[in-house]
């Protein structure tokens, strides 16, 4: 009776070729893996520099802003919605608020720096009573007969603090092009930062940092690591 075959062994040499095949293919996937994650940090980076710089009170929680109708200086009804498509700072404030009148002029020099950009908008919105109550004031403050931003009036509050629970004056929203808050910045700052208009420029091209932020600090170990990988701790 004949004894059964013995498979043959592969030789050395493909033993060989096959460890080296499987140590390249390893080394390959580390290579694109590490490469994956350099551009995912690098782009986070890049759509985070501004937030993780201006520390806002709060960031990064895709919360739609409430619309709202009020009227503006001339009388005008203007609704926030009818900014849709453009990236919206929104400015509360009031006539009797120290740093509101202090901080005035550095919202006018933003307004200014951004003119040139046909998708953005600046509104302030006041809690005074109308255009009579504050004209005066405004002329005073940024020297000139007209401010360059949109002015609202919110006299009873009902968006001011009902829509957006603002108590303290004065307070400032980032909006996206979809409507989106992007970033609330609590009391006075100063607007004309090089980063503002960075992170301004970053929703106008609907780019946005996913970086969580609370009372001025990002959530999160990864939030955290990238923020002080760009600010330097």
């Amino acid at each position: 009776m004949a004894e059964p075959s013995k498979q043959a062994s592969p030789p050395k040499q493909e033993q060989l070729f096959m460890l080296v095949h499987l140590v390249f293919v390893a080394a390959a996937a580390v290579m694109v893996y590490s490469f994956v994650n350099v551009a995912r940090e690098g782009e986070a980076r890049r759509q985070c520099s501004a937030t993780c710089i201006l520390h806002p009170d709060y960031a990064g929680a895709d919360r739609k802003a409430p619309d709202f109708k009020l009227t503006g200086m001339n009388g005008q009804s203007v609704s926030l919605s009818s900014y849709r498509g453009k990236v919206v700072v929104l400015n509360f404030w009031t006539k009797t608020c120290g740093p509101c009148l202090e901080e005035m002029p550095e919202i006018a020099d933003l307004t200014r720096i951004l003119s040139s950009r046909a998708d953005v908008a600046v509104l302030a919105v006041s809690t005074d009573e109308g255009p009579a109550a504050v004209k005066d004031t405004l002329k005073g403050i940024l020297r000139e007969e007209t401010p360059p931003f949109t002015v609202l009036f919110d006299p009873e509050a009902d968006v001011v603090l009902g829509k957006y629970g603002t108590h303290l004056f004065p307070e400032t929203w980032i909006i996206d092009k979809r409507g989106v808050i992007r970033a609330r910045f609590d009391g006075q700052r100063k607007w004309s930062d090089a980063a503002v208009v960075e992170m301004v420029d970053m929703l106008r091209s609907d780019g946005f940092c996913k970086i969580e932020v609370k009372e001025g600090q990002p959530v999160g170990a990864e939030g955290k690591r990238i923020c002080e990988s760009i600010t330097g701790g």
